[in-house]
């Protein structure tokens, strides 16, 4: 491990709660083949006695403390403000990393200034066969704004039998483990605050290619991953934030001209899944999304600024982006077909 300052990378990792699990997320961090790091610990205001085990068993590992939760996104920019590496390595602490996985991540930035960002293979720590729900082998969307991934389509997981063992470009890199080149971030900014959990790492991976920088999955780098160990994926706040963040990644990213006919198509969509969640008395998924689209006209009105910045800023165009989508509805090719680990064949034929 190399001092703040000079390290090439900071792993910045966000902290509210599990003791047990940050101790061997670090344990693994430190069992690294590649040392070049520091690590910040964005103490989320825990109150497990995290921040006292850290002091006495990693004396190196610089700790931030925050009085209040700034949920994953705030504390991840508080990291990224505080460190000062050429990378960042945002980790959530529910996870393992195998020995190789930081160096194979250093390299992929090393050999292409185009990239971004990058992701490792992401498998579930309890059936290790298997993707992980989070990112899997890399994140994918389609025109609509719905996001699924190499491995993973809604709730769908795929066994991983090498599949997806060719690098690749993706297009979002999961937030449980990435890997972001500095200066692309402080060319696009920091990750959006007001996502506070889930699908700002999406919102940022769309800023990224709005500016010209590419993503991929290194799937040699392998993460173990406890998904939905701080907010499970049953929980109706977590159905509402999916919903909410997917739909201001639309709002912020879209131009205009492409906005005027998909969100309405969003919409519809959107009330479907509330007449089927109702039907089937899922009463979770089905008032969470209700809630959101009883808030749209608020969330197109505070999202307005950011929503001009982010165009104002722009390189590439929304048709160049849509070369890395699925130009399709994800939606009613597993839900309507039944097509439950096709969404990736379907994706790659249309590249």
């Amino acid at each position: 491990m190399t001092g703040a300052g000079t390290a090439k990378v900071s792993l910045i990792i966000p902290h509210l709660r599990g003791q047990e699990i940050l101790q061997d997320c670090l344990n693994s961090i430190f069992r690294s083949t590649f040392q070049n790091f520091e690590i910040i610990l964005i103490d989320n205001a825990s109150e497990d006695g995290s921040a006292e085990m850290v002091a006495q068993e990693f004396p190196t590992v610089r700790q931030i403390r925050s009085e209040v939760n700034q949920g994953y996104a705030g504390g991840c920019n508080v990291g990224i403000v505080a460190s000062r590496a050429e990378y960042v390595i945002l980790l959530n602490d529910d996870t393992i990393l195998e020995p190789n996985t930081i160096g194979l991540l250093v390299e992929a930035l090393d050999c292409d200034p185009e990239l971004g960002g990058a992701q490792p293979k992401l498998l579930n720590i309890n059936e290790r066969t298997h993707f992980d729900y989070s990112g899997a082998c890399g994140g994918l969307m389609d025109i609509f704004g719905y996001p699924f991934a190499f491995g993973r389509t809604f709730m769908s997981l795929e066994e991983d039998n090498g599949q997806y063992d060719k690098p690749s470009d993706i297009f979002w890199a999961c937030g449980t483990c990435v890997i972001f080149r500095r200066l692309a971030l402080a060319e696009v900014g920091l990750l959006d605050q007001d996502f506070f959990v889930h699908m700002e790492e999406i919102d940022l991976a769309w800023r990224l290619q709005l500016w010209g920088y590419r993503l991929i999955r290194v799937p040699q780098a392998v993460v173990y991953h406890y998904s939905g160990h701080t907010l499970p994926n049953t929980q109706r706040q977590k159905m509402f934030l999916n919903h909410r963040n997917s739909i201001i990644c639309l709002l912020k990213n879209y131009s205009l001209v492409q906005l005027a006919w998909i969100l309405p198509i969003r919409i519809v969509l959107e009330w479907g899944i509330i007449a089927v969640s109702f039907l089937r008395r899922d009463f979770r998924r089905g008032p969470a999304a209700l809630s959101v689209q009883l808030r749209l006209p608020l969330l197109i009105f505070q999202n307005m600024g950011k929503r001009r910045l982010v165009q104002k800023n722009r390189r590439i165009s929304d048709r160049q982006v849509m070369k890395q989508m699925y130009r399709g509805s994800i939606v009613l090719q597993h839900f309507l077909l039944g097509r439950r680990e096709t969404a990736q064949i379907l994706h790659q034929n249309e590249l």
